[in-house]
């Protein structure tokens, strides 16, 4: 059920991804972007639709990118293996809330290079609500993991801006720092930027190897520090907190 549940959620996450930057009403039904025509009900039904119509308009043919799928899968993916690891608690379904962010937010920000406002400081809302009313949870952790996460990725901005010349970070990434850091606690801070930087520079150094403008090649950074934020829930918080104790053993 919980799968099934995160399909769905992953299929008004393609919604979003698709609708949002364009200043698109979420709402209202599916339609083909060809020939402008509603996608039948039966059309629709997460993963199995794409496959059953062969990734194609029933109606005039057209393809469908195989990201809707994708999408839907990952989020079905995500969901029952936070279920499985948290099962059933208020901490899972503030889980559940950041995944959907995350995947949607990269997308997102790998189309058009932005994380919208409605996504990360929206969850940011939600983030230090949960802190407040969640039993399993501290407000006073969850708000100075807010000030951390976005307090230590604005800084980095600021650092290389001026020794640049140039913005290294979006605001988005800052804002989107900042919800993980008053969901997960400012421990889990380090992990996401170390996690997200190491895998950022390996993709970023192979894209500027195969691009024409070399080191002025641009990548998105928010999908990386959502890895790295889903890899710290899914298993690897040991690994954070052993290097915040590490460092920092009086915390």
């Amino acid at each position: 059920m919980v799968f099934l549940f995160g399909a769905c959620f992953g299929s008004f996450a393609n919604v979003l991804i698709y609708r949002m930057p364009k200043g698109e009403k979420i709402t209202g039904r599916s339609h083909c972007k060809e020939c402008g025509k509603t996608v039948a009900w039966y059309h629709n039904i997460p993963m199995l639709s794409y496959f059953i119509l062969r990734g194609k308009c029933a109606n005039c043919q057209a393809k469908f990118s195989i990201r809707y799928p994708l999408v839907e899968f990952i989020m079905a993916a995500l969901w029952l293996a936070v279920f499985h690891l948290y099962g059933f608690s208020w901490l899972t379904l503030e889980y559940f809330i950041l995944v959907f962010g995350l995947v949607a937010g990269s997308f997102i920000d790998l189309d058009h290079m932005i994380l919208p406002d409605e996504i990360t400081l929206g969850g940011c809302a939600l983030a230090l609500i949960g802190a407040a009313i969640n039993p399993e949870r501290e407000f006073m952790e969850g708000f100075i993991g807010f000030l951390f996460g976005g307090g230590v990725l604005w800084l980095v901005a600021y650092v290389y801006y001026v020794f640049t010349g140039r913005e290294g970070l979006g605001g988005g990434d800052i804002k989107l720092l900042a919800w993980i850091g008053a969901l997960l606690g400012w421990r889990a801070i380090p992990f996401v930027i170390l996690s997200s930087s190491v895998l950022g520079s390996i993709v970023g150094i192979y894209v500027s190897r195969h691009s024409e403008d070399k080191l002025k090649a641009v990548i998105p950074f928010g999908p990386f520090i959502a890895l790295g934020a889903i890899l710290y829930i899914l298993g690897l918080k040991s690994v954070g907190n052993w290097y915040i104790d590490l460092f920092f053993p009086q915390f």
